[in-house]
């Protein structure tokens, strides 16, 4: 579990029946705070997600979130503050692997070759109690406009007639 993200949401996966469970996530008005300040935007006005959480195997559980949020940032011609609303769905796979108490030998690693064709297999976890709000967070951050505008902000070159600044070995030419 890591102490640095703003929002934690932990949950004991070993309770998990084969029924699943649902679990819905609301941040407070301190924790939205903290996720404005900690992803950089102006305001985050809501977020709420649900997760279904399955069992698909002894060690091995999906996690199906739908997250929502409204969120400020700020233009990046204007600066003026842009309202946005946002609606992600997404899925994780754990897979629980005990850690040993006997170390092992370590194996020399292999060359990684990836195919980016090729899926990733679960995240692998070392304890049952994971941070549901971990992928959340990431997720929100992946959902947010990387350029937002304001309604009609365009940006604007300077023209080509706009006085060229002088060279800074200009002042040399006047030594001769």
């Amino acid at each position: 579990m890591r102490e640095d993200l703003p929002l934690v949401y932990s949950y004991n996966l070993a309770r998990l029946g084969n029924a699943g469970d649902t679990v819905t996530i609301t941040a407070d008005q301190a924790q939205r705070a903290a996720i404005a300040g900690w992803s950089g935007v102006l305001s985050l006005e809501r977020l709420e997600a649900q997760v279904q959480v399955k069992k698909l195997g002894l060690n091995h559980f999906g996690l199906d979130f739908t997250l929502s949020a409204d969120v400020t940032q700020a233009c990046v011609v204007t600066l003026e503050p842009v309202p946005a609303h946002l609606e992600r769905s997404f899925r994780r796979e754990l897979e629980f692997v005990a850690p040993s108490r006997h170390k092992q030998p370590a194996d020399p690693v292999p060359d990684l070759v990836l195919d980016p064709a090729e899926e990733e297999g679960p995240e692998q976890i070392q304890s049952l109690h994971y941070d549901l709000a971990a992928p959340l967070l990431e997720e929100f951050v992946l959902s947010l406009e990387p350029y937002p505008r304001s309604p009609g902000a365009a940006f604007a070159p300077q023209s080509q007639d706009a006085e060229q600044p002088q060279s800074p070995f200009a002042v040399l030419k006047t030594l001769k």
